[in-house]
């Protein structure tokens, strides 16, 4: 029986002091917080001495410079896979999250007429649909390794919910998926086999930089 890891790695913390929803805007980097992060879980993955084969980013700067130290630990090269990315949001570049009040605003009502699916954005199926052609890539090129992709929250949590065989909707403060959380998924063959989840940075995401504010 042949034992292949994928590990899903949320970045860490943006430098954001606006609080806007970034997205896929260009230009958002980690903050200095964001960075200790990064480092934090790339000594963690050193320290348990996993078998990392390869590391593949969201093309997202944040990703990427989350997956940095990791790469440096294990002598890799990081790669990119737009399947990785972020969900792409109608409400991205405004001040929504930091301001949910704004959403009585009768303007905004048609995007939010099906919150299942959701209607403001990305389908919670499409997304969990290419992370896990992203994972099953990984698998197969690195039958019998670890694997870490970096990317986001809202895509790794639909895609934890329906590999463990859950609805999709949620409430999005009720996710499991802190900044640069480790969502592992283990496969014994073809077959998921157990899905596990560590934080080792959750010191550093006690105090978040304003602007940072995560819902779990």
């Amino acid at each position: 029986m042949t034992q292949t890891t994928i590990h899903l790695l949320r970045h860490g913390e943006v430098h954001n002091p606006d609080r806007v929803l970034y997205g896929r805007l260009p230009g958002f980097r980690l903050s200095e917080r964001g960075r200790q992060m990064a480092q934090v879980v790339a000594d963690h993955l050193a320290a348990q001495e996993r078998d990392l084969a390869a590391i593949i980013s969201s093309p997202l700067q944040r990703a990427q410079e989350t997956a940095a130290p990791s790469a440096a630990a294990f002598g890799l090269t990081v790669t990119t896979d737009d399947r990785l990315i972020e969900a792409d949001s109608a409400f991205t570049g405004t001040r929504i999250g930091a301001e949910p009040w704004r959403l009585l605003n009768p303007a905004h009502w048609p995007r939010l007429r099906n919150p299942f699916r959701p209607s403001w954005g990305e389908p919670f199926g499409a997304q969990a649909e290419r992370v896990e052609a992203a994972m099953r890539a990984a698998r197969a090129a690195h039958p019998g390794r670890e694997v870490l992709l970096v990317s986001h929250q809202l895509p790794i949590w639909v895609t934890r919910l329906h590999l463990a065989g859950r609805h999709l909707w949620h409430n999005p403060r009720r996710r499991q998926c802190s900044l640069c959380s480790l969502t592992s998924f283990v496969y014994e063959d073809d077959e998921l086999a157990r899905i596990e989840y560590a934080e080792p940075a959750a010191a550093l995401s006690k105090s978040l930089s304003p602007g940072a504010w995560s819902p779990r």
